[in-house]
């Protein structure tokens, strides 16, 4: 009868921990652990990262930590940290959040524009994905992959279309490089190459212009127009004279380092530089800025006018004055050079 007592207590002893330890299993897997109040939020694992690293991003999005430890221990994700951005949704549990930080890599929205240099194109890309910028500039710069694709220190800014891009956050910068060629290519399809052909542009002349096309306006309705105007200088054998291609000469040299030009000057116009489109005939060696699509566009599907001269239209800001004559443009120009004066803007 002693011995029953015994085997029962036993028994019981069992099933109590048996109980205890199921629902230790339960709330370590499947109760909710989360501590935000938004839907989701993001973790951002870096290539390499150490399971401490992860921990620190979690800890505060959780009720409870140590329940994670145990479970991210028995599901070895402490010894196979997966590098990306991800999600964890409100309510989830700690086998649901394992699961979703160990396979679950979520794409960003990358975008750029307006960069005028690869310096700056490489900064801001930094600011969303893993690459930090000087690797991202040393592989943009890489003499290999240049040559390999017909691009030079000129040109290759033009390689980086600007637009809206998904990739994974922890993209590498050679990755990222190698993408965007990708995207490139695509973007110069059978159309654009044929029309890059009619015009006598290569791909490269074409983005040049562009850019000064796109500094000259960003008004996309008029800027098939100015290209227009560029191209009959082309044809008749004139200078370009773009006053954006002498700021960009100017920018180069040390005089004028973090200064902004506001108006270009009989001075400007003497700069010894292969940008300087006053004294070289021509397209300058490469672009002067990041244009957006619609220049390309508008260089590729220029507006067939008669028109030689354009100047800043003082009471339409941000839009021109386009003239077939000298005469007619000088009056354009001297109109525009006065309102600039009355702003008291001499430089």
């Amino acid at each position: 009868m002693y011995i029953k007592k015994i085997l029962l207590a036993i028994a019981l002893l069992g099933l109590v921990a048996a109980a205890a330890f199921s629902y230790f299993v339960y709330s370590t897997m499947f109760t909710a652990n989360t501590a935000f109040n938004n839907e989701k939020a993001f973790i951002y694992v870096k290539s390499n990262a150490t399971y401490k690293e992860v921990r620190q991003q979690l800890e505060p999005l959780l009720l409870d930590i140590d329940k994670f430890d145990a479970l991210a221990e028995q599901k070895k994700y402490t010894t196979n940290i997966k590098a990306g951005r991800f999600a964890i949704t409100k309510g989830m549990n700690n086998n649901d959040i394992i699961n979703s930080i160990r396979s679950k890599n979520l794409p960003v929205k990358v975008s750029f524009n307006n960069q005028e240099t690869l310096e700056k194109l490489a900064g801001r890309i930094s600011m969303q994905i893993e690459a930090d910028s000087v690797s991202l500039l040393k592989a943009m710069t890489d003499k290999t992959f240049l040559k390999t694709y017909d691009f030079n220190k000129a040109t290759c800014l033009g390689m980086y279309l600007p637009n809206s891009y998904e990739f994974f956050w922890n993209t590498s910068a050679e990755k990222f490089r190698d993408r965007m060629l990708v995207e490139y290519n695509r973007f110069w399809n059978d159309s654009r190459n044929k029309k890059a052909k009619a015009i006598g542009l290569s791909r490269d002349q074409v983005i040049a212009l562009a850019s000064i096309v796109y500094e000259e306006s960003k008004q996309a309705s008029e800027q098939p127009r100015i290209a227009g105007v560029y191209m009959n200088r082309i044809r008749i054998g004139m200078p370009l004279q773009a006053d954006p291609t002498l700021k960009f000469a100017a920018y180069q040299l040390p005089k004028y380092k973090n200064t902004v030009i506001k108006r270009v000057l009989n001075v400007h116009k003497d700069i010894e530089s292969p940008y300087n489109t006053y004294k070289n005939r021509g397209l300058p060696p490469g672009l002067i800025a990041m244009p957006d699509i619609s220049a390309i566009d508008a260089v590729l599907n220029f507006e067939k006018h008669k028109y030689i001269y354009f100047a800043a239209d003082a009471k339409r800001f941000g839009f021109h004055k386009f003239a077939k004559t000298l005469s007619q443009h000088n009056a354009n120009a001297r109109a525009y050079q006065s309102y600039l004066s009355s702003q008291g803007i001499n430089k």
